[in-house]
């Protein structure tokens, strides 16, 4: 009978020798089949990846259109709320007008009357007309007809102007920290 501690040896033995069969045996076929599983899962990792990408992307964009359509409503009920404010300053200045034409009978008093009723039927086509859609409709037909009047003077910034436009404003504030110490 053997005793405890050599079959404790033994039985360590033959699992480390299995072991690096195993061991061996992967390293020799890394190649074929581990090889094709890990470029196999790289591939499907890959192609989630593009999934969240296209997803967050469609995510953002909806969220930037939404924001943009908040801003726009906010611009119109800014609009509305001037018209408003507007209209009473027109019917207050036309109503004094008026009683003062009728006091002094000279048709120059109603010549301050044409420049306001300009300024208060734009507001009001603005504020409830179709200004705003004649104003979309010309934007279209300037991204598509005149582009070149929307290029950056220097075109798109890229990574090196930022980082450039970065460096000399840190240049710039470590010089004036040097010049206040020496002050």
């Amino acid at each position: 009978m053997i005793k405890k501690p050599h079959l404790f040896k033994l039985f360590s033995y033959i699992v480390l020798q299995q072991n690096v069969k195993i061991f061996s045996h992967t390293i020799y076929n890394m190649g074929s089949y581990f090889g094709k599983s890990v470029e196999e899962n790289f591939k499907r990792n890959q192609e989630f990846m593009m999934q969240l990408q296209r997803l967050q992307l469609e995510r953002q964009i909806h969220m930037r259109n939404q924001i943009r359509e908040r801003k726009l409503a906010l611009k119109i009920a800014k609009y509305r709320e001037f018209f408003y404010w507007i209209g009473t300053f027109y019917v207050l200045a036309a109503g004094s007008t008026i009683f003062a034409f009728q006091r002094t009978k000279k048709p120059a008093v109603l010549s301050a009357l044409l420049p306001l009723t300009f300024v208060f039927l734009y507001q009001g086509d603005l504020a409830y007309g179709n200004k705003l859609q004649r104003i979309n409709s010309e934007a279209e037909n300037i991204l598509q007809f005149e582009e070149h009047l929307l290029h950056l003077p220097l075109g798109l910034p890229n990574f090196d102007s930022i980082e450039e436009g970065r460096q000399e404003q840190q240049d710039e504030e470590s010089l004036t920290k040097a010049h206040d110490i020496f002050l």
